[in-house]
């Protein structure tokens, strides 16, 4: 899901009006799109599986009107494609909502022969559109699962089922409100897609610079401030995205430069944005789209719950990650590094801090008082979000224009009017191709749940582990992983939510918070998991790294948050136990015993500055400390854990002191 596209190498007139126009389109269809939004959100006057259809109508025309205008001159054929899943993606869906009584009410099952036809055309446009925004690893999940649906009379043992003819499934996809219109698509279509609205009037407004300016303030104040820079923008940007490769495009393209300019090695400064871009989406109040399907998933969990369950695991995530960050950072920058305030300087200057803070504090106050104190509905929440977001963005640079004799009130207005619906584009733009992804991860829901696969599945879990709740967690671990290369998070997890879930929470009774939280971090981390690493590969792209060796640098900083979701397994009070003083108690444990994983990673001791054994029985000690503490069942022993590696750390720190030798970077 990239933001940039690609553009002839010669622009001739014809170019630039096509070019003109097509972004015109864009634009237009943008604003339309948002228009039946909103009035969805306000008055909710159609189902919303209705609702639901014409969302993903528009989905699929702004993403190829956007693909088209990024298309080069002489790809006439691809452009024809185009076209042609334009009009076969509004079509289809316009049909079903202009037919949804019938469909919905009497033709229950069953389509008519041309019904078929054309649910097949717009089940290949669907596949298409999933193969050219996320590439064919996922293109290839849909279509196994389609091959599963239909030859399953043919495989023989667990897995095998009665099989389901092709006509069942096109009409299971596209004619019934399940698949491409089902309830992963209305979560979305009706919660999130305001909050990608606000994410982009943020942009649009220029938030995103404001980020990065108080991110490199913030840098000036420690060695690894620079580095740091990427961790603080990543999670505020993420937490509003929810999208590692969206974040790590937007972040990284600053923090990735500015950390190598400053002397880290390219590999690590790409490891470091891609973990830190991949932590924004499970930092509250907004969590991307998974924590709202999260909350649909789970009865008698409502939304504001999954936010509150994610505020300690979010915090030992961040903090856990800025403390790898400073350790690979000291053993790398050099004293002074680059000089901030010019970074500063290039940024776009906004308004006065005390404006600034007005204009994006106020709408964000409104989104946690109306979501977490007045407890409003979603819809609601994100709908006056996003009307106080317009109103301070747009309206106090015209409200300021007017005391300012200096400036043109006309000037401002117009300018206010601009990034206005520069936001409205740039949402809509991030908003289609979730939307494309999630219809597709709903006809995969949909078409494995018909074919008893969770059940199975959870069934095989068990026997392969021997019904040993260690062996079950890692092998879902590792199945999580496996589901998760190369898919957005929330595909991710709404697949393995729906495959692994059930397992843990049927067979050995863990909380379904908890089991949903295992997944849920699972599915993240597959995003920085070789051989995919999706997270991994925008971060190469922009450091011109090599892609192995950054995966290291990445998995080496989020060791730790791989062992976190077992906490959630074997402690799921952290979860599961509100926000409270025995919740926060059990959370700063794990954070240490995180710490105590970082520590040995980066910064054991070799006597004496030389390489030896005992340096990697010194690595294995405090690893093994900090997945005790992370991971163990019984309280005393996790902080028994976490006050010995304490006490070896400050051992180690005062023989550095008084030998004056320090530990030895890797590979030095």
């Amino acid at each position: 899901m990239s933001e940039t596209q690609s553009e002839p190498a010669v622009w001739s007139p014809l170019d630039l009006r096509r070019e003109h126009l097509l972004n015109n389109l864009v634009v237009l269809v943008a604003l339309l799109f948002w228009g039946r939004v909103l009035l969805y959100a306000l008055n909710q006057e159609v189902p919303r599986a209705k609702y639901g259809a014409v969302f993903l109508a528009g989905g699929v025309l702004i993403y190829v009107l956007d693909e088209i205008r990024g298309l080069e001159r002489g790809q006439w054929l691809e452009r024809l494609g185009l076209w042609a899943c334009a009009i076969i993606g509004v079509a289809v869906p316009a049909y079903v909502w202009l037919h949804y009584d019938v469909l919905e009410t009497q033709r229950i099952g069953y389509a008519l022969g041309y019904e078929y036809a054309i649910g097949g055309l717009f089940a290949i446009v669907v596949l298409y559109l999933t193969y050219r925004a996320f590439g064919a690893a996922f293109a290839g999940v849909v279509i196994a699962s389609i091959l599963y649906a239909f030859y399953g009379n043919q495989i023989t043992g667990l897995l095998g089922h009665g099989g389901i003819g092709i006509r069942q499934i096109i009409n299971v996809l596209t004619m019934e409100f399940d698949g491409f219109f089902g309830s992963i698509t209305q979560i979305v279509a009706a919660w999130v897609a305001l909050f990608l609205l606000y994410a982009g009037l943020m942009r649009g407004y220029g938030a995103f610079q404001l980020i990065m300016r108080l991110s490199f303030r913030t840098a000036k104040f420690l060695r690894s401030g620079v580095a740091q820079s990427a961790v603080i923008s990543s999670l505020i940007v993420g937490s509003i995205n929810g999208a590692q490769t969206a974040n790590a495009a937007m972040t990284g393209s600053f923090t990735i430069p500015l950390m190598k300019e400053s002397g880290m090695k390219a590999d690590s400064a790409g490891g470091i944005e891609a973990v830190a871009s991949s932590g924004g989406q499970i930092m509250p109040p907004v969590m991307g789209a998974a924590a709202f399907v999260m909350a649909s998933l789970i009865p008698g969990i409502g939304y504001v719950d999954v936010l509150i369950a994610g505020i300690i695991p979010a915090l030992v995530f961040y903090i856990s990650v800025a403390i790898g960050v400073h350790y690979m950072s000291i053993k790398q920058l050099p004293e002074g590094g680059v000089d901030l305030e010019q970074r500063i300087e290039d940024l776009e200057e906004g308004y006065h801090p005390v404006i600034e803070a007005i204009r994006f504090g106020v709408p964000f106050a409104v989104l946690l008082y109306t979501l977490g104190i007045a407890q409003w509905t979603v819809i609601s929440s994100a709908l006056y979000t996003c009307a106080a977001m317009v109103l301070t963005g747009a309206g106090l640079p015209i409200v300021l224009s007017v005391v300012d004799d200096d400036e043109g009130v006309g000037e401002t207005t117009l300018d206010a009017l601009k990034n206005t619906i520069s936001g409205f584009k740039f949402g809509a733009v991030t908003l289609a191709p979730i939307a494309i992804i999630i219809a597709a991860v709903n006809g995969i829901v949909d078409l494995l749940n018909a074919t008893g696969l969770p059940g199975k599945l959870s069934l095989a879990l068990v026997g392969v582990a021997g019904g040993v709740l260690l062996f079950t967690a890692i092998l879902s671990m590792v199945v999580c992983l496996v589901l998760g290369l190369g898919m957005p998070t929330v595909a991710a997890y709404t697949i393995v939510a729906l495959l692994i879930a059930p397992t843990l929470t049927g067979e050995f009774a863990i909380p379904a918070l908890a089991a949903h939280f295992f997944v849920f971090y699972a599915a993240i981390l597959s995003g920085i998991t070789p051989p995919i690493a999706i997270a991994v590969v925008v971060t190469t792209g922009i450091a011109e790294s090599n892609f192995w060796k950054t995966a290291l640098e990445a998995l080496k900083l989020g060791l730790p948050l791989f062992v976190l979701p077992f906490t959630f397994i074997y402690n799921p009070e952290i979860v599961t136990g509100g926000f409270d003083l025995a919740t926060a108690g059990s959370g700063l444990i794990v954070l240490l015993g995180a710490v105590a994983i970082t520590h040995g990673l980066n910064c054991a001791p070799q006597p004496f500055g030389i390489p030896s054994p005992l340096s990697y029985s010194a690595r294995v000690a405090y690893v093994a400390l900090g997945v005790f503490a992370m991971v163990w069942p019984a309280t005393m022993f996790r902080v028994g854990a976490v006050a010995l590696a304490l006490v070896l750390i400050a051992l180690q720190t005062q023989v550095t002191r008084d030998t004056g030798f320090g530990p030895v970077a890797e590979g030095e």
